[in-house]
């Protein structure tokens, strides 16, 4: 078994089609951050399951062991747990 879990993004209440797939919640949110998502609900398939995050991302310089082709700032996610939801 791989661990594997399907997060589905909802925006006002309803699922998307965007689908995020990690072992934890927070990973998954991590993922949308990156992406530009803000105000992050993710439902775990196969529960009833809604793990709420607030993201945001900052310009930050690339690390000192970081490859040569990784331009000089880079892009970081971050995310806040604000709760979890059942529906």
């Amino acid at each position: 078994m791989s661990g594997k879990k399907y997060f589905v993004l909802m925006e006002d209440g309803k699922d998307t089609t965007q689908v995020f797939v990690s072992k934890q919640p927070r990973g998954a949110a991590l993922k949308a951050a990156t992406r530009g998502h803000t105000e992050i609900c993710l439902r775990e398939r196969g529960t009833n399951k809604v793990h709420c995050f607030n993201g945001w991302t900052e310009m930050v310089d690339k690390p000192r062991n970081g490859p040569a082709w990784l331009p000089a700032r880079i892009k970081k996610a971050n995310v806040k747990k604000s709760g979890t939801m059942r529906i």
